[in-house]
């Protein structure tokens, strides 16, 4: 977090709002009331027993088909964008939404109705530093037809392109400053927007049971439906943007960045959206948590096979991240492969293993009379090839710990997408 952090906000008091939900087309009524300093956007379920309660967290994502769901086992909430998209653009760190179903309603389609409340409501500052994630060199993300740069910026804007084959979309370009002003009068309006001929087929999916005339732009296969008219002319980009604002609000943070998506889906913004929450916590100057000495006193590993070249991120107990600059003059480029160089699958799950090797270690008072055996790989997953002028970042969350027994989860990321995955199990012994 930078020394200037602004302080982190919520509302000034509560409000409520009542439909039909657009999905599960069933009434519901949600009440939006002010959060206690870090506690998040938080969503409960008050028509349930215990009124169990779902943050808003990218890591919940349970579904980002048509819509975007969050879930913790039974318990879900559906169709959250519209509401998180007026949430962000407010600067709102902290809030309970209470709902009496599963989704909250979908009003007109859009997030006018959401951004209206909260400005007639208004926000309270908190005695609390918000949590903001700096973009500092562009990422690249792919996920499916839809594509991302997030490049670095002072503020936070989205900029996005849609081309869809019908005469009245066809290919469109927004971009807009996500701010109150900006984003409220020529984003938010923006609604929905549907075929009729897919209503058959979403039904049978139990998807846009409560859409209508009154909350979605319906198209025909040649043009409006009769009675249908458009705020804007590019009202359907301008949602796609409202829908990416909406997802990035799970990364639990203010963003600085520029957030480019040409046929952006739910899919490729949950995508970003934690590619973005795995930069958060880094330091900002980029300084270490711990560096190579210190590692060496933890991990039996020396040249050439040690790759954890520093820790910039640790949590004891729970997760590390950890760093390995990959160069042209690692010994292995001379023989995989001469004029194509690319690093061992087997080398980048060996680093992710070392870096998860410290965060065992760390539970033992004598790290240097232990050392770690790793017992077990599954779901072992290569996504694309590591090359010189890379930098891998391992990031390993402790699932379970039993006496000398851990099981581990990791992932291994260049640039903020993901080249490699595991489970795995492993157990310190004495040396």
């Amino acid at each position: 977090m930078e020394a200037d952090a602004p302080r982190q906000r919520t509302l000034a008091g509560a409000f409520t709002l009542a439909g039909t939900g657009l999905h599960g087309g069933e009434p519901v009524q949600v009440t939006v009331q002010p959060g206690e300093p870090d506690t998040g956007i938080v969503f409960r379920r008050v028509d349930l027993d215990h009124a169990p309660e779902i943050p808003a967290d990218v890591d919940l994502v349970t579904g980002v088909a048509w819509e975007t769901a969050l879930g913790i086992d039974d318990c879900v909430v559906r169709t959250v964008e519209h509401l998180l998209a007026a949430v962000s653009v407010h600067g709102i760190d902290n809030l309970q939404v209470e709902l009496e179903g599963a989704e909250p309603p979908a009003l007109d389609g859009s997030a006018a109705r959401w951004c209206q409340a909260i400005s007639e409501v208004g926000t309270v500052e908190q005695d609390s530093p918000a949590r903001t994630v700096v973009v500092r060199k562009p990422l690249r993300i792919a996920e499916g037809e839809a594509t991302y740069t997030i490049a670095p910026y002072a503020g936070f804007r989205v900029t996005a392109e849609i081309d869809f084959e019908h005469p009245v979309i066809g290919r469109q370009f927004a971009s807009a400053e996500v701010e109150q002003g900006e984003f409220c009068e020529l984003v938010a309006p923006a609604r929905t927007f549907g075929l009729e001929s897919w209503a058959e087929i979403l039904h049978a999916r139990g998807l846009a049971l409560g859409a209508s005339y009154e909350n979605t732009i319906v198209l025909t296969e040649t043009g409006l439906a009769d009675g249908t008219e458009l705020r804007f002319h590019d009202e359907f980009v301008r949602h796609k943007m409202l829908d990416v604002v909406g997802d990035l609000a799970l990364v639990g943070a203010r963003i600085r960045a520029h957030v480019i998506a040409e046929r952006p889906s739910h899919r490729g913004n949950v995508e970003v959206a934690r590619a973005l929450k795995r930069l958060l916590s880094r330091p900002a100057d980029g300084s270490p948590v711990v560096d190579t000495s210190r590692i060496m006193e933890y991990l039996p590993h020396r040249f050439p096979f040690l790759l954890v070249d520093r820790v910039v991120e640790f949590e004891a107990g729970k997760r590390i991240l950890g760093v390995k600059n990959v160069t042209i003059n690692e010994p292995f480029f001379q023989g995989h492969f001469p004029g194509h160089p690319i690093m061992p699958g087997v080398l980048i799950i060996e680093g992710m293993a070392q870096a998860g090797g410290l965060l065992l270690m760390n539970e033992f008072d004598d790290p240097q009379s232990k050392v770690v055996y790793f017992m077990s790989m599954d779901e072992v997953k290569f996504r694309r090839p590591v090359t010189p002028g890379d930098q891998l970042v391992y990031e390993l969350e402790m699932v379970q710990f039993r006496g000398r027994t851990c099981r581990m989860r990791g992932i291994a990321t260049v640039d903020g997408v993901v080249v490699a995955e595991a489970k795995m199990m492993a157990q310190v012994v004495d040396r």
